[in-house]
């Protein structure tokens, strides 16, 4: 049901849905290796479309983490409220480039310790594109972590001027394969 979903959203809105069919749990292991849920008490995601990510961080999360959930989609945010009931979690109805507004609301000078993003940022005009990234770097800690899945290595030179040490993984267990870009702030 999930993936029928995912696909009917894709066809009808290829500027905003990245790919035909949802991520696999091969993709959400190596988007999530990095990360260290015991530390990290404010997590952002972006663009978790079903949900295959989110699910996988609200399981490792620590209880007294909070996750903000960034979705644009109409279809994908309503399905999400309708099944995510955890306290810990707040979903958005927002654009990922008003992160910092959403930061604010929780208190002055509150920071991110991850943003884990499966926004395609490259099918996204280059002005969203530049605004979501800026903003996702600008709502981290020193030393946060951006994790970020692309289809390809067009995002590299973007994701190198905004971070201080970019790897790169990938993965052919995802159709289509993928590219795991794992970023930290200096």
């Amino acid at each position: 049901m999930a993936k029928r979903n995912f696909i009917k959203q894709f066809f009808k809105d290829k500027k905003m849905v990245g790919a035909v069919s949802p991520s696999t749990r091969f993709l959400g292991e190596k988007m999530l290796e990095n990360i260290d849920f015991n530390a990290s008490k404010l997590i952002l995601e972006l663009g978790p479309g079903t949900g295959v990510f989110t699910d996988e961080i609200i399981s490792r999360m620590a209880e007294d983490a909070v996750l903000l959930v960034f979705e644009l989609n109409d279809n994908f945010y309503e399905t999400l409220a309708a099944r995510i009931k955890d306290p810990r979690v707040k979903l958005i109805h927002d654009s990922a480039e008003f992160i910092q507004k959403y930061l604010d609301e929780l208190g002055e000078n509150t920071k991110a310790d991850v943003v884990v993003s499966s926004l395609p940022l490259m099918v996204f005009p280059e002005k969203l594109r530049n605004a979501v990234v800026e903003a996702s770097h600008n709502c981290l800690k020193p030393k946060g972590k951006y994790v970020q899945f692309q289809y390809s290595l067009q995002s590299k030179k973007l994701l190198e001027s905004k971070y201080k040490d970019v790897s790169i993984k990938f993965t052919v267990k995802n159709f289509p394969p993928a590219f795991v870009y794992t970023c930290n702030k200096g």
